[in-house]
């Protein structure tokens, strides 16, 4: 079996070496991948991922089984349809099902209109700043302000003030994050501890994976800018089954929503969650793995993922139950100085065979590349992801930072306060 996985980042290292555990023994092509996906698969990286058809073409002339499509863009953009055009099975949503992640404003209304619990939010467009301002003045602080599009995790300004309101649209408007801030909505300030539930989903069945928990905030103590993610944990320990039947239950209803508006979706859809004090509800929708969930997800997964991704492209999803180790993950990211504002690349790093040395723990790539002399350098943001596995989340969070005292390289910075305090007692 062949398989294609698009993308480059700490998401796909880890996609990657799931599928290479499968039973069906997939040889394994992506595209562009990093250092890390170099030296267990083949790396492709003259492979425009964005474009539906230089993807499909690719696909077609190196008789490719499965694409696997891992971030957002070239799902949006329409890989999945230009591949399954060609007769080649795509895991991932088409163009029409994720517009979930690629239009907020289009998913809340999707959730208006199906009943999903979530902020209460106001979209404005074309550049209609005099309008926003006067809602502005009309609502009670803090306040949320988004882009509707695509803007890489970052595009999501907490504004205590009216003023600083402002200044977010503003930002927004003057093309701060491109076309995404085109459109922006204003929306509600849930309160409550946040969790990332993804799940499998056949465009009918909708089947969870566990609980993570994400820190978005570049510094400790969730100070600094919104990030990508530093640093995740999972499973959860205060969220109960009951909590995450009532959050899998508003994700099937999403996927059944869409499916009666003639939008069948096909993949993962990944819920961010806010727990309020009247229940769960929905901040946003990711329509793909998350970054860097994925990181503490699929080490745990202990199903065959080949066999899940072809039971969600095949529709056969209800005939399968995932199965899941009893070990607790932890993943904290080493990111590039300046991250996520401007930073320097190419700057040597040091240690990681130490670092995977550790038990239970794997370095996931993320912005890497190995240079022709051999050496492995960054390439962004968002560097490294060490992902440590234990029978205690204490455990598999010494585990963690015991390896990324191994790594080095010029600017590294990370978080240390990664499942520290989860809820306030559960280290």
């Amino acid at each position: 079996m062949r398989i294609l996985v698009l993308g480059g980042g700490g998401r796909e290292h880890a996609i990657v070496d799931a599928l290479l555990r499968s039973r069906h023994a997939p040889e394994v092509f992506v595209a562009p991948g990093n250092g890390g996906t170099a030296s267990i698969a083949t790396n492709v990286s003259d492979l425009v991922i964005d474009d539906p058809d230089a993807v499909a073409t690719y696909a077609a002339d190196n008789n490719v089984d499965l694409v696997v499509i891992g971030p957002e863009g070239p799902l949006v953009a329409g890989v999945a349809d230009a591949v399954l055009a060609r007769g080649i099975k795509a895991f991932g949503p088409a163009a029409p099902a994720a517009r979930m992640e690629g239009s907020k404003a289009f998913a809340k209304g999707v959730m208006r209109r199906h009943g999903i619990p979530t902020g209460e939010s106001r979209t404005f467009a074309e550049r209609k700043l005099d309008q926003a301002t006067y809602y502005l003045r009309n609502v009670d602080y803090p306040i949320v302000v988004k882009a509707d599009g695509l803007a890489a995790g970052k595009g999501v300004i907490i504004a205590k003030t009216q003023e600083e309101a402002q200044a977010a649209v503003a930002l927004c408007f003057d093309g701060a994050f491109g076309e995404a801030g085109e459109v922006v909505l204003v929306e509600e300030f849930l309160k409550g501890p946040e969790c990332s539930l993804l799940a499998f989903t056949d465009g009918v069945t909708v089947v969870p994976m566990e609980p993570a928990r994400d820190h978005k905030r570049a510094f400790d103590n969730d100070e600094g800018p919104n990030t990508g993610g530093m640093g995740v944990y999972s499973p959860v320990p205060s969220i109960d089954e009951y909590t995450v039947a009532k959050m899998t239950a508003l994700l099937q209803r999403t996927v059944t929503g869409l499916y009666q508006e003639g939008i069948r979706y096909r993949g993962v859809i990944y819920g961010g969650f806010i727990l309020t004090a009247s229940g769960p509800k929905v901040l946003e929708y990711n329509a793909r793995f998350g970054d860097p969930e994925t990181q503490v997800l699929l080490p745990r997964l202990t199903s065959d993922l080949v066999d899940v991704m072809l039971a969600v492209v095949d529709g056969t999803l209800g005939d399968l139950s995932l199965m899941w180790s009893g070990d607790y993950a932890v993943s904290v990211v080493l990111a590039s100085g300046g991250y996520p504002g401007p930073y320097e690349t190419d700057k040597v790093i040091k240690g990681v065979e130490d670092a995977n040395a550790v038990e239970g723990v794997t370095v996931f790539h993320a912005g890497t590349a190995l240079r022709a002399d051999g050496a492995l350098v960054t390439t962004g943001g968002r560097v490294l992801d060490v992902t440590a596995l234990a029978p205690t989340l204490r455990e598999a969070r010494q585990r963690a930072y015991e390896a990324v005292t191994k790594i080095s390289f010029d600017g590294m910075f990370f978080r240390s306060d990664i499942a520290a305090n989860p809820f306030g007692s559960e280290a």
